[in-house]
């Protein structure tokens, strides 16, 4: 008789499984950063067409991608944002008290914007005089701004990509559905169905962003070099370290502060998105990924729906307030003219009132014609800017993104609705799309009331 063979001594396969461990987003894109920028380096050093290319392809794919979903997914977001705030009580109190940190968080961003360039005088040196400048083919003016959100059709914003005027049909859409109710129902339901479906979409274009990394600063290195850098290294600096300060510095202040929270806990439970931003630079591209590390910073979906598009249109804290400040002083300088300070506090005005100008996409050239007409600066000075623009924009867009996230939680703790047993837990799993399959999905830490459509 053979002896029995335990049981304890067959092979399990499922407990001997090999489990290779994932690699976190954030690590993903930091890899991309800097396989992007040993390519960039080698396209350019040997002069290799090839490469310049596939890098140039990659990353235009890539920012192709994400903005082939911008138009529909701003207008069905504020229009579901705005119907999710009857399910949110003191609705009306959470948008204003939303916008008036909007304003305190822009009005600060600019002063420092002004000290640094005050401090620094980044146009004194560079070598370059007003013939280095050219007129922009497009330029903003308040008129320009103020009659551009009334579009005149509904179908030009969406091919033409004007967001302030989709935001607009978007906000007068929501507000109807708002007046008129349960007839408005079969509305939504369908909104919410294609938000959702754009949003599933555009997490997958996310998800490519490790790769798109690699060819967006290949092509910035291969493309722009170091060489650039020497006429505007002060300039440069100077948005970089600005940014840095409101970004490492004012935003931690006001969640310990104000909100009374852990900024370390923001920094991991919002990186993802910072990252994205810095490489896609674009605010509305990145809105999926602000909206999730939102809600899992502890803020409620309702709220969260309706902050994170508002502010992805609107709260440009690096390219509307840092950017402008230092380039008004940037091209005074050029120019040989002088500002005063009634320029100083028209610079602080515009960048509070005018942020929206920016419209979430890349590049902040609007905000900055915006801001030099406004002071009476030629326009040329915007040609002086332009071919560092993308070097800078990656900066400005991760610190308008940072900001995005800051102010609802500020006004979730204010208002008492901030689930800090979740704020405090973020960063400690994966994002819901990165769940290991063998690994049960986290439960959902809100669950009582009716929740609208998730990124």
């Amino acid at each position: 008789m053979s002896p029995e063979i335990p049981l304890s001594s067959s092979t399990n396969t499922s407990s001997s499984r090999v489990h290779i461990p994932k690699v976190p987003f954030w690590a993903q894109i930091l890899l991309g950063l800097v396989l992007g920028a040993l390519l960039g380096w080698a396209a350019k050093s040997g002069d290799i067409a090839w490469l310049q290319t596939t890098l140039d392809k990659i990353g235009g794919i890539f920012v192709q991608l994400l903005k082939l979903a911008v138009a529909p997914l701003v207008f069905f977001a504020i229009l579901v944002s705005i119907t999710n705030l009857r399910n949110v009580s003191n609705a009306a109190r959470l948008a204003t008290r939303t916008l008036i940190w909007f304003m305190v968080t822009s009005l600060i961003a600019v002063v420092i914007g002004l000290a640094i360039g005050l401090l620094t005088n980044p146009g004194s040196g560079t070598g370059l005089t007003a013939a280095d400048g050219a007129k922009p083919q497009h330029s903003g003016s308040w008129l320009d701004f103020l009659t551009g959100i009334v579009p005149k059709d509904v179908v030009t914003p969406f091919t033409q990509l004007q967001v302030m005027q989709i935001v607009f049909m978007a906000a007068v859409a929501g507000i109807a559905a708002l007046k008129l109710g349960e007839k408005a129902e079969p509305i939504l339901t369908i909104s919410r169905s294609v938000l959702e479906l754009l949003q599933k979409a555009l997490w997958w274009v996310i998800r490519l962003a490790p790769l798109g990394t690699v060819g967006l600063i290949g092509k910035a290195i291969y493309q722009y070099g170091w060489d650039l850098l020497g006429q505007y290294a002060t300039f440069t600096v100077d948005i970089y370290v600005g940014c840095a300060l409101v970004l490492f510095g004012v935003y931690p202040l006001i969640l310990g502060l104000v909100a009374k929270v852990n900024p370390i806990q923001f920094f991991r439970g919002a990186w993802p998105a910072i990252q994205l931003a810095f490489v896609s630079r674009s605010s509305v591209g990145t809105m999926p990924l602000t909206q999730k590390v939102t809600e899992r910073l502890g803020v409620p979906k309702e709220y969260a729906s309706f902050a994170v598009p508002f502010g992805s249109t609107t709260k440009m804290d690096g390219c509307a307030s840092i950017y402008p400040a230092i380039a008004a002083i940037f091209v005074a300088e050029i120019f040989h003219m002088h500002l005063g300070i009634g320029d100083y506090l028209l610079i602080a005005f515009v960048s509070v009132i005018g942020s929206a100008a920016t419209a979430g996409l890349t590049g902040a050239t609007v905000m900055l014609t915006l801001t030099l007409s406004t002071l009476g600066l030629p326009l040329e000075g915007v040609g002086l800017l332009l071919a560092i623009d993308p070097i800078l924009d990656m900066m400005r867009t991760a610190t308008n993104v940072a900001g995005q996230v800051v102010v609802p939680i500020v006004v979730s703790a204010h208002e008492k609705i901030l689930d800090r047993a979740v704020y405090d837990a973020a960063g400690s799993s994966p994002l819901d799309d990165e769940v290991p399959a063998e690994a049960p999905a986290p439960a959902e830490p809100r669950s009582k009331k009716p929740e609208p459509a998730a990124v």
